[in-house]
This record gives C-alpha cells, structure tokens and sequence, in this order.
C-alpha cells in the first residue's frame, strides 16, 4: 500500500528521506494554494539550510522531516512568479542538485506551473556542471575615462551585425547563458543577426549613475576597439540592454547621448534615482521617477528618434510607480515605447526572455 505522507501531494512516493523518495525528487513542485497562487515544495538533502530568494522573499528555514536527512519547506507563492533561489548552508551557498535549471554555479531557477516559458534559455544544470560557453573574441580595454583595465568580450550571433551593448555583462555570461540565447533566437528568425558586446563592471553605483563617464568612455574607447576587432560588427546604432541600474544607466544615455544611443532595452530600471536616494535608508521612497523624470520634465525634449522598450518585474510593486511615469514621459516626449510586465520580482531570472523580446522589437 502507498505511503501517505506531506508530500504526497507533490507527487514524491516512498518515506520521506528513504532512497525510493530521493531517486523521485526533482525541480521544486507547486500545488494550487487556496485562495490563488501556488504552494511550492523546496528540497533538500543532507543538513539544516535555508532558501535564500533574489529578491522576492526573505529567507526562508527549512525544516527537517522527522530524524531523517530529508529538510523541506512549503513555500507559498503568487501567481506567475519566476525566481532564482539557492540553499545556504553554514554560509556557504549551494545550488539545488535536484533542479536541473541553473544560474551559475550556487544558483537555482524555480517557475510556478503559470510562468510563461522561455524558450531559448538552456538549463544548464548546477553546481561544477554549469560552466556556461563563452565568446572566443575577446578586447582588452585600458580605459583612460573609467581607469582600468577589463576584458569585454564579443559574440557575433548568426555571423554578426548591428552591437547589442550588454550591461552588467558578466552576468550574462556566467549566470544566464545569454550567447547561446541569441544564437537560438536569430536561428529561430526572431531577430536578425547581432553582434553581442559583453560589457563588464567594475563599480556599479559608480559607472551606472547619472553621469557622463560610462557613455563618453563607450563612444570614443569601446566602440572603437569593436569596430577593429575583427568580429563583424555594425557599430553605428547599438541597442544598450541594462536591467537595474544598468537599466537605468541605458535610459541616461538615450537622453544626453542621443547621437550614440537611440534604441535600447531596459528591464527593471532604478528609475527612483537620484543622488540623494541612493544613500537613503529608503531609496525608492524618494521622488516619483527620480532624476530622469525630472530632467523629462524640464528640459522636453524631442524624442522621435528613439525606439525604448521598458519591462519590469509584476511582483515589483515598489518600482512600478517609478517606471510607470517614465515611461509615459517618454512617449509624451516622442519616443516609439514598448511596455511590458514580467512574470517575476527584481530578478533576472525574470528579465531575461523580456532580453531577447526587446532587443528584437529595438532593431525594428
């Protein structure tokens, strides 16, 4: 007679913690919950641990299933939700061994059954098995602007064309596989050729602020260094992709460089941004829009030669007001704007089919 136990529910046979239940377990399994969403079954083998989220939850402890190896948590969560997670254990962080879809070594990604599907993002496994494919070109940058020295390195999908300028780029590197991504996106005829430049930071609050720096060094260090490179690249109109403050940083440049940037894909951007945010104990607190609204609303300028698609995150209730204003700024100014939401919170693992999306619908 089958066992009957918690996690039946979830699918699991056996006694919890015997071989017959760990040969079953799998990617974390989520049950309708009542009153809407879902209920999601985390597992983990071995000793005490916690869940550590993104950014949508706090941590969250296990418990231990009886005086059994077997350590678990009923996690419940909203609809549509796509979040990276790992297991923190005696501080060290581990990926889950159960689910094959990873982000980087000691990174998990869990999707409630209403997630929209990705496709094109492989699942790369965890742990020492997810060693992501690099792009063979590489540009040693010494920038004179930023100080320095970075490795960039470039990938031109489906024989190269127009630069998709990256931000954050060893994210998308080393935790989200974004080179095969657009390899399969352009095989697949949804967007053209690209020839994709991987853009490493080296301080984030300082380079993607509202400054000149970043964008001054692009225009007359990097885009040179692309366009000798050897890798077939068309350098003359780049679309800037950049999710938080990279997000933020993309928008910058459309409006003080719109000579350089006139196509851009942002996800998530910290549009409550301004200096005195960033070092307040509350940063989206401050003004609606931050400093880019702002400038929106005094300078008006004429933004026809833009095309910007903005996402952000469904369960960022915080940022919307922030991104909501923006982006209506920015239409009323003349820009061709997209709007979307994701099925996620400030997380990547959220942002990245949004990526493809709109880095496709910015080449026109």
């Amino acid at each position: 007679m089958p066992v009957e136990h918690a996690f039946t529910a979830f699918g699991l046979p056996g006694e919890p913690g015997s071989e017959e239940f760990w040969a079953a377990a799998g990617a974390p399994a989520s049950v309708p919950a009542d009153g809407g969403g879902w209920v999601t079954l985390f597992l983990w083998r071995g000793s005490a641990a916690r869940i550590g989220f993104e950014s949508w939850s706090p941590e969250v402890p296990l418990r231990r299933w009886n005086d059994t190896d077997c350590w678990y948590a009923e996690v419940r969560m909203p609809a549509r939700l796509r979040v990276t997670y790992q297991f923190l254990v005696d501080g060290t962080a581990y990926a889950d061994p159960f689910n094959p879809a990873g982000a980087g070594g000691d990174r998990s990604v869990a999707a409630t059954p209403d997630a929209p599907a990705q496709p094109h993002w492989a699942a790369l496994g965890t742990g020492a098995d997810a060693v992501l494919p690099l792009p063979r070109a590489r540009i040693r940058w010494a920038s004179e602007r930023l100080g320095g020295r970075r490795t960039v390195r470039v990938h031109p999908a489906g024989g190269g064309g127009p630069v998709v300028l990256l931000l954050d780029g060893d994210d998308w590197l080393y935790l989200h596989p974004a080179m095969t991504a657009f390899d399969s996106a352009v095989a697949a005829g949804e967007m053209p050729p690209v020839t994709l430049v991987f853009l490493p930071t080296r301080d984030r609050e300082a380079e993607f602020g509202c400054g000149p720096e970043l964008w001054e060094a692009v225009r007359d260090e990097l885009l040179p260094l692309v366009a000798e490179s050897g890798v077939p690249a068309d350098v003359g109109r780049p679309v800037v992709a950049g999710q938080s403050l990279g997000g933020l940083s993309a928008v910058y440049a459309a409006l003080e460089f719109p000579d350089l940037v006139s196509r851009v894909a942002c996800q998530s951007a910290s549009l409550w941004w301004t200096p005195e945010a960033v070092k307040s104990a509350d940063p989206l607190g401050g003004p609606v829009g931050g400093s880019v609204a702002a400038r929106l609303r005094e300078r008006r300028p004429d933004l026809s030669g833009l095309r910007i698609a903005f996402d952000v995150g469904e369960h960022e209730t915080r940022m919307l007001p922030h991104c909501e204003l923006v982006e209506s700024l920015t239409e009323r100014a003349g820009a061709s704007v997209r709007t979307s939401r994701s099925a996620s919170a400030h997380d990547r693992a959220g942002w990245r089919q949004a990526l493809l999306r709109d880095v496709a619908w910015a080449l026109g």
